[in-house]
């Protein structure tokens, strides 16, 4: 990349059709685990007009009344009628089609092909002797940008959203629906970021607005309340603002009443990139939401992200990303990759060395390590849900144990051996 440049994140509210869809599914996920830390489950979740479909395999000892789940989670996100914009929790008809996981990869999953050869590279703890659910490459990212050490773009997109959602819930403004987006691009100026460029929010709003029906009189209304209401209190907390030459383009199709499910088709998985940086680093192509931990499209993809963190936080790179890749039934990746785009204190062939020997990434090694199954129950029956909107990662509105940095310390008490040499 550049050294001058722009670039631009976008993130979307709770109530855009594909978000609805990822809560859905891990509100599936959240509920089963709470009952039975063990559960196997891929759950996938469609909505379109006055329907919501839930497809998947689910593998259980305990039962779980899947239309309530969708119902209360179509509630919460603010979907009851014409008040929440042509979609209802209440009269949607809501479809089930659930199987079984598959056999064959249940075998994969249940022993690891290292244990089944009787490989002496496999813990004779039998806890951590699970292979990986699927194949696949998953990538984690970090650097210094932003406290929570994410890249800006991503960081403000979501904070633009959040805020978005909190006004319409509080009522701060009154004729908010539950859709939205929002979108930054910064300007980089020798591979930092410089100043805010652009900044875009669309949201679905009532026809009316205090008895106004002028559409013009509307749009106005909105982009003072946008401004005002969302982001101004956003930027309060980073250092760079917008400027004078900052373009705002508030609802720029000019009206957006029509949104949400009826407005479009949702899907689970369709937001990957919201769900990671922004599009700033590379991702695997694997969705998150309602995949239990043993696919390691989720759980990788977190140990990953908790990887790249640590070697930013201890001062080892900028910027880091991490590429991890597995074989299905195999336990450890096939590839470890460090990327740290010619910041690292150290050769990214040696920091590479330090992760094998420092992390183990296995699967369930990763599950035990930031108690995966045990979350939902640990945080009232609601953890996934929450992750399903505003990222997966860099998050600060609640406890995420991949965003510690415990190892930063063990991280570079390693490099420096490496600086000795």
């Amino acid at each position: 990349m550049s050294k001058n440049f722009l670039f631009t994140s976008e993130s979307v509210t709770e109530g855009h059709p594909d978000k609805v869809c990822d809560q859905i599914s891990d509100a599936i996920l959240d509920e089963f685990l709470s009952k039975d830390p063990k559960s196997r489950v891929a759950a996938e979740t469609t909505v379109t007009t006055g329907m919501a479909l839930v497809c998947g395999e689910i593998t259980s000892n305990c039962y779980v009344d899947i239309p309530s789940i969708v119902r209360n989670t179509i509630k919460e996100i603010g979907y009851n009628g014409e008040e929440g914009g042509g979609f209802d929790y209440k009269t949607c008809a809501v479809l089930t089609s659930i199987d079984e996981q598959s056999s064959d990869i249940a075998s994969g999953v249940n022993k690891a092909l290292e244990s089944r050869s009787d490989s002496s590279e496999i813990s004779k703890d039998e806890t951590l002797d699970i292979g990986a659910g699927d194949q696949g490459i998953m990538f984690g990212y970090a650097c210094n940008e932003t406290k929570e050490l994410m890249p800006l773009p991503i960081s403000l997109a979501h904070k633009l959203a959040q805020r978005l959602a909190q006004i319409r819930k509080e009522k701060v403004v009154n004729y908010l629906r539950p859709d939205g987006k929002s979108q930054v691009t910064v300007e980089y100026v020798d591979n930092k970021p410089k100043r805010i460029d652009t900044i875009v929010i669309s949201t679905q709003h009532d026809p009316e607005i205090n008895g106004i029906s002028d559409n013009t009189q509307i749009q106005k209304i909105i982009e003072k309340d946008m401004i005002e209401y969302v982001i101004k209190p956003v930027f309060e907390g980073y250092d760079i603002k917008p400027d004078s030459d900052t373009k705002y383009l508030i609802n720029p199709s000019g009206r957006f009443v029509i949104g949400g499910p009826q407005g479009d088709a949702g899907l689970t998985g369709r937001k990957i990139i919201v769900d990671t940086y922004g599009g700033y680093a590379r991702h695997g192509g694997g969705a998150f939401s309602g995949k239990d931990p043993t696919k390691v499209d989720r759980s990788a993809a977190y140990a990953a992200r908790w990887v790249a963190k640590n070697i930013v936080k201890a001062g080892l790179a900028q910027k880091c990303e991490i590429e991890l890749a597995y074989a299905i039934g195999k336990s450890k990746p096939v590839s470890i990759l460090v990327d740290t785009f010619n910041t690292g204190r150290i050769s990214d062939e040696e920091l590479a060395q330090i992760v094998s020997e420092t992390f183990d990434l296995r699967p369930a090694a990763i599950i035990k390590q930031f108690d995966l199954r045990n979350l939902p129950l640990k945080n009232n029956g609601k953890f996934y849900q929450k992750l399903a909107a505003y990222g997966h990662v860099g998050r600060e509105d609640f406890y995420i144990p991949w965003e510690e940095t415990q190892m930063a310390d063990i991280l570079a008490q390693k490099a420096s051996a490496v600086f000795a040499k």
